[in-house]
């Protein structure tokens, strides 16, 4: 069987340990999920770090504008995954656009750099690119360990069908990180139709409700040979 993996969004150090207590095996670390998220403060970073057995992975967006980075924006975007790579982040979540929809080569390769050794997931920009086939072996090419993404849809269960098209042209070489609106009850049916084996979940700042997350991703385990 694949081992389900579930990455909880979590945007404080009592959601982090609620995460960690119901079972979660990663951690995203993000604020004002409102808009989306933005980069937390290095103080919450440097205590889920620091109280935290499992990696935490932290979103580096700096604003809530476009995705599409001018000189200075991106220029801001490295200094704060510099910054977050010397926190002690397990990973980082990124990402760029061009002005046209495209994954932004050059902004995406200097993330990468940026981050290194810490490995780096594409966040929801994804979802807005015009080709993702196309998008996907650009961030192959580019050393972009997964992407986060709803497989262009309001949410994963919507796009369920676009994911599975992306696991399979992944083919190993990227990780496909199902996200958007995946809860309990939901999850199992997602992991079945779309093929993914990892998910990311905003998960409740309470160790039961993520236990019930896990368990039902547990529940719903692909076989080895699809």
């Amino acid at each position: 069987m694949s081992r389900i993996l579930v990455e909880a969004c979590v945007d404080t150090l009592a959601g982090a340990r609620a995460a960690e207590a119901g079972g979660a095996n990663r951690i995203e670390l993000c604020v004002s999920l409102e808009v989306g998220g933005l980069t937390p403060p290095a103080e919450l970073i440097t205590d889920c770090v620091t109280a935290l057995s499992l990696p935490v992975f932290v979103l580096v967006r700096p604003d809530a504008r476009s995705f599409v980075m001018r000189e200075a924006s991106l220029a801001a975007l490295l200094e704060e995954v510099r910054r977050v790579a010397a926190l002690g982040a397990a990973g980082v979540v990124a990402g760029a656009l061009t002005a046209v929809g495209a994954v932004d080569a050059a902004a995406t390769a200097a993330i990468v750099a940026a981050a290194r050794p810490a490995p780096v997931t594409f966040h929801r920009a994804f979802d807005a690119v015009a080709d993702q086939p196309a998008a996907l072996e650009a961030l192959v090419d580019l050393g972009v360990a997964r992407i986060l993404t709803s497989g262009g849809a309001a949410t994963a269960a919507e796009g369920a069908d676009r994911l599975r098209g992306l696991v399979d042209l992944a083919d190993g070489r990227i990780g496909i990180l199902a996200g958007g609106s995946i809860r309990a009850h939901n999850v199992g049916a997602l992991i079945r139709r779309a093929g993914v084996t990892e998910i990311h979940s905003r998960t409740p700042a309470d160790a039961a409700g993520v236990r019930a997350l896990v368990q039902a991703a547990a529940a719903s385990e692909l076989p080895t040979e699809r």
